[in-house]
């Protein structure tokens, strides 16, 4: 798939989630199937550029390009003084948030409460690109269906932004009202897509080989975005790729296998917060990887209480030694494959 200058090597994306798409997130997604990855929302506002958490959500070091930075804001001058200022950082795409349902985002008019202005929305994606194209960076933009079911206005929004400039648009199956709650809607995005020429990404409920199938046919989107599904599971996307190319379903992984990914994982997340902070982040992290597993509750539990790397990644790795006398594969995960793509 191409976007702007950048081939990708394949139609799976990880979605930008606030708190859990960082750096070692990212690369470990990439690493087990994932053809892009873009950064956790950067705020457009001056004075927290230099904060420590901003540093941590815009560290892209040793990452594989393209670098995909996600910003987040309201003012048009300010989003597009933010892209510049990630450009200059490293930054090849920059992603506008549309999406974000976060009460906290929305009272401030970002995030997907700009759905409900189109004049500062469009004038928004006009900055940012009149500042990125001139630098050959490519736009994108991630949006949901609308402010509520009354207000769906995904598609006029994603032909303003298409004759705006915007390189390829994200499309979240639901509204801001509905949050995460219920289930995703495809007939939106399948709306979007014939409405425009650039391409288009289908989010939402994906979180099966046969799922990402379905919703490839029900949109006839040209790539797939997976959030939630990945937490915990990032080689989701190594398994959907496998099935979308052979119409087989791969094998789950070997438990040793998963064993040495969440380690290396567990390493690479504490060298960026450090070891007070990390072993504290990392918690959801491993909560995520074996919430499924057996005796996963017991030891998540146990784990919660352990304040230092090394005694963490001592029990991760006993965790899953002894699982895997037991299960040298994981169990399989139970998928909704019976749910049918759901209809506006």
């Amino acid at each position: 798939m191409q976007l702007g200058p950048y081939e990708l090597p394949n139609r799976l994306f990880v979605a930008p989630m606030a708190g859990v798409t960082d750096r070692p997130f990212r690369q470990l997604c990439r690493r087990l199937g994932a053809g892009y990855a873009v950064s956790e929302m950067v705020s457009a506002r001056r004075e927290l550029w230099h904060t420590l958490k901003t540093s941590r959500r815009a560290d892209h070091a040793g990452e594989e390009a393209p670098i995909a930075v996600q910003i987040a804001g309201t003012d048009a001058a300010m989003m597009a003084e933010a892209a510049a200022y990630n450009v200059d950082r490293g930054a090849q795409i920059i992603d506008i948030n549309m999406g974000c349902p976060a009460k906290k985002v929305c009272d401030k008019l970002a995030g997907s409460a700009l759905m409900r202005d189109e004049r500062s929305a469009l004038a928004i994606v006009e900055a940012v690109v009149a500042a990125c194209a001139p630098r050959g960076v490519p736009v994108t933009l991630k949006m949901r269906t609308g402010w509520s079911a009354a207000e769906r206005n995904a598609v006029a929004l994603a032909r303003a932004a298409e004759s705006a400039g915007v390189a390829m648009l994200t499309v979240h199956g639901r509204t801001r009202e509905q949050g995460y709650r219920g289930e995703a809607e495809y007939d939106t995005i399948a709306a979007v897509k014939a409405a425009v020429r650039v391409p288009v990404v289908a989010n939402g409920d994906i979180d099966s080989p046969r799922k990402a199938r379905e919703v490839l046919r029900a949109t006839g989107a040209d790539a797939l975005m997976i959030g939630r599904a990945a937490q915990g599971r990032p080689w989701i996307f190594s398994e959907i790729g496998h099935y979308l190319a052979s119409g087989r379903m791969l094998a789950p992984p070997a438990t040793r296998s998963v064993r040495g990914w969440l380690v290396e994982h567990l390493h690479d997340h504490y060298a960026l917060y450090g070891e007070y902070a990390g072993v504290r982040s990392a918690r959801k992290h491993i909560g995520w990887a074996v919430h499924a597993l057996p005796g996963g509750q017991a030891f998540r539990a146990a784990m919660n209480g352990l304040d230092s790397a090394s005694a963490q990644v001592a029990a991760v790795a006993t965790f899953f030694d002894e699982l895997a006398l037991t299960h040298p594969q994981l169990p399989p995960v139970a998928a909704n494959d019976d749910r049918l793509v759901r209809r506006a």
